[in-house]
């Protein structure tokens, strides 16, 4: 199996370097990643250093909180499309959501879709704070939103577990049918890990070990 071909190869400290950033461009292009997910302000170094590859630049909105405004996170997307985002990984608003204000989180995520002028949209629901019937819920709003893509964590809860093989296979049987993918992130540190994830339905994998991971194979 080409577990390269899953991985988004994921830099999202907030200490993050721009040595980091090239350092991780380079592994990238090297095990030939499907992608690599950054933080907004390195997107365009990222698209420029990437050019004439296939790899995917990937960034985050609403990062990691999901509590700006549905507006300030329709304003970053536009700006992160601009220079020259591939795909687009949005935090939902999990008070929201617990609050049953679905309508809001259904707008929010149809009016960010908008602004992704055809780039893929990714939902990350943060499954380390929600129960089993909030998690189909969220996929159920992310489907009537046309999103592309449920996505399970940051990676920036505290004590948080990430993605968990039960979540991810809850995501995929609720999300499968209407043709959205899965993306599991959050604690995916080696190769038993990632193939765990494949096995229950993901299709792609958010994490800052793919060279551990490649490199076992």
């Amino acid at each position: 199996m080409e577990l390269n071909k899953y991985i988004e190869h994921t830099l999202l400290k907030q200490d993050a370097r721009e040595s980091e950033i090239i350092n991780l461009l380079d592994e990238a292009k090297r095990y030939n990643f499907l992608g690599v997910c950054v933080n907004p302000s390195f997107v365009k170094l990222s698209t420029e250093y990437l050019k004439n590859t296939d790899i995917k630049v990937v960034t985050v909105i609403g990062f990691p909180l999901g509590q700006t405004t549905s507006e300030a996170k329709v304003l970053e997307t536009i700006d992160a499309v601009k220079n020259g985002a591939d795909e687009i990984d949005m935090v939902l608003n999990c008070g929201k959501l617990k609050d049953g204000e679905y309508d809001y989180i259904l707008k929010e995520i149809s009016g960010i879709k908008t602004a992704c002028q055809g780039k893929v949209l990714k939902v990350i629901l943060e499954t380390d704070l929600l129960n089993q019937e909030e998690i189909k819920k969220a996929c159920e709003l992310c489907i009537k939103a046309e999103a592309d893509f449920v996505k399970t964590s940051t990676g920036f809860v505290k004590n948080g577990v990430g993605a968990k093989a039960e979540d991810v296979k809850l995501m995929y049987e609720t999300v499968h049918s209407a043709g959205l993918g899965v993306k599991a992130s959050g604690g995916i540190r080696d190769r038993e890990a990632a193939l765990k994830m494949i096995e229950v339905g993901a299709e792609r994998l958010g994490t800052s070990s793919g060279v551990k991971i490649c490199a076992g194979e």
